[in-house]
């Protein structure tokens, strides 16, 4: 069911690493010993039950939560210990579960703002709102790619939950990330939703990384080029659709439990 185009010939690169990550809370080990290699211009998912240590894995590698074990490295540098505005800045940006928009503003205003601090108008409080004009351009250039630009006067409070989710991705492309990390971006939204943004997470991979945690398995089949199946923190099994939903651990321990 992979539809993404690989060139067999060419080794990716791996941007974002992790080895021996572990996580314990009070003697709970939440992760243990994951290690992890994504790679450019590919979507990875994390798959599990609940409880497996997915949002936990995000939350280590986005450094929202600091390693109890193990190494985190981006681009060949140790991140290990680096704070999460500063691994942001350097191009590992992520969504969450909730969508995180300005309701207020039109969706034109949203990605301006997030537009502001790759172009160092973040902190330049003494300048004037004209000094945003700049930056309706590219605005509107990644409302375009993301099949929004219709609607860039419109208040985000007026999207639906769908819409909202992909505004939240234009947003994270304004930062121009290496890797995007997605956290259920599938979540809640109805089948032509779904195949909207399985449709442009696909296009986005085509020049930066994808790491993604989904419980939606069709479109873990039909867009990811490699799947890491976790289970009570740790990896059960990783490669690509065929090979995990093949594996009869995966199956007993999260595949068969999924509605078809």
């Amino acid at each position: 069911m992979m539809n993404a185009a690989l060139d067999m010939h060419e080794k990716p690169r791996i941007v974002l690493s992790a080895r021996g990550l572990t996580k314990i809370f009070g003697g709970f080990a939440a992760v243990k010993n994951v290690d992890l290699d994504v790679e450019h211009a590919r979507v990875h998912a994390l798959i599990g039950p609940n409880g497996a240590g997915k949002t936990t894995v995000f939350n280590l590698l986005t450094k929202f939560l600091q390693p109890t074990n193990g190494t985190i490295h981006f681009d060949g540098t140790d991140i290990t210990n680096a704070p999460p505005d500063k691994v942001a800045r350097m191009g590992l940006v992520r969504s969450f579960q909730i969508s995180a928009v300005f309701p207020q503003f039109t969706l034109l205003e949203n990605v301006r703002i997030a537009l502001q601090r790759p172009n160092n108008l973040a902190t330049q409080f003494w300048l004037p709102l004209s000094s945003l004009d700049r930056l309706d351009e590219r605005a509107e250039e990644l409302l375009e790619i993301v099949g929004l630009l219709a609607d860039k006067d419109t208040l985000a409070a007026d999207l639906s939950y769908g819409r909202k989710r992909v505004l939240e991705i234009a947003t994270t492309l304004a930062l121009d990330p290496q890797v995007l990390l997605l956290d259920e971006p599938m979540a809640g939204m109805g089948g032509e939703d779904v195949a909207h943004v399985a449709e442009l997470i696909r296009e986005v991979a085509k020049t930066r990384a994808v790491l993604m945690v989904e419980h939606n398995l069709k479109v873990v089949a039909d867009i990811c080029h490699k799947i890491t199946v976790l289970q009570r923190g740790e990896i059960l099994a990783e490669g690509d659709y065929a090979e995990v939903s093949a594996d009869p651990r995966v199956r007993t321990a999260y595949m068969g439990t999924e509605e078809e």
